[in-house]
């Protein structure tokens, strides 16, 4: 049996909504999208494919990918009817001036309410035709996008949010767990607190654990300004086996900042730019990954992925940066 490659390949986690599936939208079409997203990255050789976050979908908000409503709608102390008043006061929080409406108002203590992760892994684990890895998103960005009208403090918010996706994580039947936050790049002082939240959740489930940073995109754009050596004591304070980061898109000095992160978190590193729809080539993989084990040093990259997720591409585009990775992969290191 082939032995396993230094550098594992895997993908951020959104996949683009198959046109048949927004058409003819049910449980059994979303499922089969599912088999169909998994299927898409094993055959190009992904060794650790995600579900395409395809169980997020929304039919009456098709242009998302879920990752704020998904989670918020359902809990309980909740009011996702948003109006003028709420508006205001939420346009007035300068911590996120690139949303413009919260996603809910919490009125009462969070709670699970209808909320259930499990149900959604469960459903990927019986056509994920092998190890996989389950996304949630951050509770601090998730905590960023709520007007607060009940614990009157951002860090219990903070917290009581976290705890609801602890409970959530716990004994989810996938093989990696990652956490995802786009928000805290543009707001590196609230790392401790950030770091804090997302450990909670993290130390909730027992597998492998990750957590992905990117800079933001909507449209192709960044959305958050920043830096990764800004970042860096943030990174070392996570409970995580590797990172999952934004670095195609980024400028050169950022992937040398990355070599102060502590050596017991291996790094992940984009090499597929999700914001351009240009293809990469196995040869510009192999050529990314040359520099950054130079910059990094040997035995730092432990893994490498599209710089975030693909579900604002086409699904031509996607499919075609999807195989390009393992096949850059296997050619820096002379598997093939």
């Amino acid at each position: 049996m082939a032995s396993e490659p230094s550098i594992l390949t895997t993908t951020v986690g959104s996949y683009p909504v198959p046109d048949w599936l927004a058409a003819l939208p049910s449980e059994q079409a979303r499922l089969d999208a599912t088999r169909v997203v998994f299927d898409i990255q094993r055959q190009a050789g992904i060794d650790l494919p995600t579900d395409g976050e395809l169980y997020r979908f929304d039919v009456n908000h098709s242009d998302t990918n879920g990752m704020i409503d998904y989670f918020v709608r359902p809990m309980a102390g909740v009011r996702t009817q948003v109006g003028r008043s709420d508006h205001e006061a939420f346009a007035r929080m300068s911590a996120m001036r690139f949303r413009r409406k919260a996603a809910g108002v919490v009125e009462a203590p969070l709670g699970e309410g209808s909320l259930n992760l499990p149900a959604d892994c469960e459903l990927a684990a019986g056509v994920a035709g092998g190890p996989f890895k389950f996304t949630v998103t951050s509770p601090y960005m998730l905590a960023r996008t709520l007007l607060d009208r009940h614990y009157g403090n951002f860090e219990e918010l903070l917290m009581a949010v976290a705890r609801v996706l602890a409970q959530q994580v716990a004994g989810l039947p996938c093989t990696c767990l990652q956490v995802d936050e786009a928000n805290i790049p543009g707001n590196p002082a609230d790392a401790p607190i950030a770091a804090a939240a997302i450990n909670l959740v993290l130390d909730s489930f027992t597998g492998a654990r990750a957590v992905h940073l990117c800079f933001g995109n909507y449209g192709g754009q960044t959305i958050q300004t920043g830096e990764w050596r800004a970042l860096t004591d943030f990174l070392d304070r996570l409970h995580v086996d590797h990172l999952v980061l934004e670095v195609a898109h980024r400028p050169a000095a950022d992937l040398e900042a990355l070599r102060d992160v502590d050596p017991r978190i291996r790094l992940g590193i984009g090499v597929v730019d999700v914001k351009v729809n240009h293809v990469e080539t196995p040869e510009e993989i192999a050529r990314a990954l040359e520099r950054a084990e130079r910059v990094l040093g040997r035995g730092r990259l432990g893994w490498i992925h599209p710089d975030c997720g693909l579900w604002m591409l086409k699904r031509s585009v996607a499919d075609r940066k999807i195989a390009a990775l393992s096949k850059g992969r296997d050619l820096y290191l002379g598997r093939i």
